[in-house]
């Protein structure tokens, strides 16, 4: 008896959960809520800028800066080693300020044309390397350091990379 009462309950509820699952009540219809739709999208790309001329050019301009004006930063502190050498003093200490100002002037140039570049990335890049070619040229404790050609050579291994390479990065594709 006891499961003939369980089987009628259960089967109760299952009617009245049919029911008003349905929608259905009898006449009565209810009507659907509205489905919002959502406005087609349109999405315009914007093509990013074409630096790649004004790029070339100035990373052309860093090249030939590289090139001759670090060279003559070499050439005034073969001076200073030889100098140095020689033990005269003065003369040492007049090509190590030639040296410095050599630096100190790639710095500025290289500050110069980056600062004409369009590219936003590599006008960043040419103000953190010109800063660090200006740091150096004020850091008299490098050019003291520097007493042969073999502490040159050392010294510019380690410090090229560090200067050029801001911009070197992006003057290479």
């Amino acid at each position: 008896m006891r499961t003939a009462l369980l089987a009628v309950s259960l089967g109760g509820l299952l009617l009245t959960g049919a029911a008003c699952s349905s929608g259905d009540n009898g006449s009565e219809t209810r009507a659907e809520a509205p489905v919002a739709e959502t406005p087609a999208t349109t999405t315009t790309t914007v093509p990013a800028p074409d630096y790649y001329a004004n790029t070339r050019k100035v990373c052309a301009a860093l090249d030939k800066i590289f090139d001759a004006d670090v060279a003559q930063f070499g050439t005034a502190m073969g001076k200073m080693i030889a100098y140095k050498e020689a033990k005269q003093a003065d003369e040492a200490e007049q090509a190590r300020k030639a040296a410095s100002k050599e630096l100190k002037e790639v710095g500025a140039k290289v500050r110069k044309e980056t600062a004409a570049a369009e590219d936003p990335d590599l006008k960043q890049a040419g103000a953190v390397s010109a800063t660090k070619f200006s740091k150096s040229a004020a850091d008299k404790a490098l050019f003291d350091k520097v007493k042969t050609t073999k502490d040159l050579d050392k010294t510019l291994a380690a410090k090229m990379p560090d200067w050029m390479d801001p911009v070197a990065g992006l003057c290479a594709t």
